[in-house]
């Protein structure tokens, strides 16, 4: 049987990974640093495949082929990107690599026993796309940098007890600045971000004032993002930065100013509003209506026409 040609290659360890770039073997097979300035490394371009493992890198120009969003730079003191297990990258991410001026590469087995095996999934920023990239000031770039070539001397020095709580600690500092940083991006962003939440608002509206909801059901997160060109945890991240709430209960929010209005300016049941809104089970509706405005959807029509 033929293969199919858009199978993603799954590259599952550290040692797969450097074998499949053309590396030499990595010295410990969780955990590795790529030095791209002082390795003088020539990476093989693969096509699009499947890691199983984290990468974190730091790329000191970032060049005009990575544009965030509406094609904004607030700094040009490069920036850094980050790729959680299970995501597909191709040979343009590659180049990631061959830029870069480090890559750190962390396998999840790396963490076990620690609290940021399961911290490290608050780190929303591993589900941002690549032209979401993170631009850092001279001053944060100096922090990225430091930090890395403390891990890099742990990582060359000899192993022992301690070896592993350290280099531990220092990726979650590491990450730590990182949230630091994409939300000093979310503030120095504001206006850009703004004029995003004035075209989501636009395609919500747009959204149901062409009754796609009766055919495509309730408008999803991915939907908006996909509209907006950006990856679903950086909406989420954008509009809890403006709003204080994610892209989930913005759209919750929306379903309510239009379920208020049916209410209150048409003759339309409860179970018809549901329907119109996108909702299969007029229960559904009943419920979120309840729990956002502590009012059933009658008590609300009551209420509005005494």
């Amino acid at each position: 049987m033929k293969k199919k040609e858009n199978t993603p290659q799954k590259i599952a360890s550290l040692i797969d990974a450097h074998r499949a770039f053309g590396l030499p073997k990595p010295k410990h097979p969780l955990v590795s640093l790529l030095n791209g300035p002082h390795s003088q490394m020539v990476v093989r371009p693969l096509q699009n495949h499947a890691i199983g493992f984290y990468k974190i890198s730091y790329k000191p120009r970032l060049g005009g082929r990575l544009k965030y969003g509406q094609g904004y730079y607030d700094f040009d003191e490069g920036g850094l990107l980050f790729v959680s297990p299970g995501q597909v990258i191709g040979s343009e991410d590659d180049d990631d690599i061959v830029c870069s001026a480090y890559t750190l590469l962390i396998h999840p087995d790396f963490f076990l026993g620690y609290p940021l095996s399961k911290n490290i999934k608050q780190y929303g920023f591993f589900s941002y796309s690549t032209n979401e990239t993170l631009h850092l000031s001279e001053e944060e770039k100096a922090t990225v940098i430091e930090i890395f070539k403390m891990i890099e001397n742990e990582l060359n020095s000899r192993i022992d007890d301690f070896s592993q709580d350290v280099v531990i600690s220092q990726i979650e500092l590491l990450l730590n600045y990182a949230n630091r940083f994409h939300k000093r991006q979310f503030i120095t962003r504001k206006a850009v971000n703004s004029d995003l939440l004035q075209q989501l608002e636009k395609t919500l509206d747009t959204y149901f004032e062409d009754e796609r909801s009766l055919s495509e059901g309730i408008p999803t997160v991915q939907h908006l993002a996909e509209t907006l060109n950006l990856s679903p945890s950086y909406l989420s991240d954008m509009l809890r930065s403006l709003t204080g709430q994610n892209a989930q209960q913005h759209i919750h929010q929306k379903l309510i100013e239009k379920a208020k209005e049916k209410l209150s300016t048409s003759s339309l049941s409860v179970s018809e509003v549901a329907y119109a809104l996108g909702f299969e089970h007029p229960q559904s509706f009943s419920k979120l209506f309840k729990i956002k405005t502590n009012l059933s959807p009658l008590e609300f029509r009551k209420s509005f026409i005494l």
